[in-house]
């Protein structure tokens, strides 16, 4: 069968993902981190809460931490719609569907929706926030790797195709995915509402989880930076993975584990996908260059590792297909000599 196609009308008007909010221990260690070695601006910070935004963005924050002293967690995954309306609009959407939708009040934010997906991810809408300098051009006060703005996360979700078919009723358009030509059922896709790559990408795997969120630099200069400012203050160990080339949107990218394990990428910019006759594009499960076309592949860690949401954990459909380090090694060792 043919992959679904787009909700050209959707019920309101999602405009890009905004935000993740996560747990910490530390608060002051994670602020430590994500200003003095990613180069994050701090918004605020209470006893219970730090808000963090790239350099360029004037809303408040685009990263929140919530004190807790357990096992790190995924709180909320954030998506901005346009208009206060559009919150509203969500909230007679899903309330029409049998769904709890909540209006909640959440600190910095406007009207704020809260309400759990059918695939298990626990969604925060906002249209508002408020509004602060943005650092794009007080380069006295940039640091790091001098991220721009949030741009997009991965989940690893037990069943992608319910994920899929949700999110394109609301107007997501896929960019790519990972599966047989026409698939109505791939494991890995890329959706998006911004006209770029992705907004959010939806892997097989025990879930809901998030893998890791993203923020968009200028150049593989910041990588660089802020790889060797986290050596310098100590965290090398941080430094994960790359940097390397995406084969999926051909970003070059380096990802670092913050102080409670949770994942952050920093990438260059990626390619546009706004016309209505986009061409999306198909990858090969077994196909290495979709995650990475130079460079050696991600560890087994990589993959199995990731952030729980709040929310009962469930066992993927299907196994997922991974090229690991581990596994391309142990091909290499097998290799006859010459």
């Amino acid at each position: 069968m043919p992959l679904p196609q787009a909700n050209p009308s959707p019920p309101f008007n999602v405009t890009r993902a905004g935000h993740v909010v996560l747990t910490a221990r530390d608060l002051h260690a994670t602020r430590a981190f994500y200003e003095g070695v990613l180069g994050l601006v701090v918004s605020a910070q209470t006893e219970d809460r730090l808000f963090l935004r790239g350099i360029e963005e004037q809303g408040h924050h685009s990263l929140v931490f919530e004190r807790h002293d357990g096992p790190r967690r995924a709180l909320r995954m954030g998506y901005r719609v346009f208009t206060d309306a559009d919150v509203h609009a969500a909230h007679d959407h899903f309330r029409a569907r049998g769904m709890d939708a909540r209006m909640v009040e959440r600190p910095h934010q406007g009207p704020t929706l809260h309400v759990t997906d059918p695939a298990g991810f626990p969604l925060e809408i906002v249209a508002t926030m408020e509004q602060v300098e943005a650092h794009l051009m007080r380069h006295d006060l940039q640091r790091g790797g001098r991220p721009r703005f949030f741009d997009h996360t991965q989940l690893y979700c037990p069943s992608v195709p319910t994920a899929m078919r949700f999110y394109m009723d609301l107007g997501f358009r896929m960019t790519e995915y990972i599966g047989a030509v026409d698939d109505d059922a791939p494991p890995a896709i890329w959706l998006q509402r911004k006209g770029a790559t992705q907004d959010v990408v939806f892997n097989t795997q025990s879930g809901p989880q998030l893998h890791h969120f993203a923020y968009a630099v200028a150049g593989v200069e910041n990588l660089i930076m802020a790889a060797d400012i986290a050596a310098a203050k100590g965290h090398a160990a941080a430094v994960e993975r790359g940097p390397g080339r995406h084969g999926i949107s051909g970003a070059l990218f380096l990802y670092f584990r913050d102080p409670d394990g949770h994942r952050v990428e920093l990438f260059t910019d990626h390619y546009l996908a706004i016309d209505s006759d986009y061409a999306i594009k198909r990858w090969a499960p077994e196909d290495p260059a979709k995650a990475q076309i130079w460079g050696m592949p991600a560890t087994e860690r990589f993959y199995a590792e990731a952030t729980p949401f709040d929310a009962p954990q469930q066992a993927p459909d299907r196994e997922p297909v991974l090229v690991t380090l581990e596994k391309f090694l142990e091909q290499e060792a097998r290799r006859p000599p010459g």
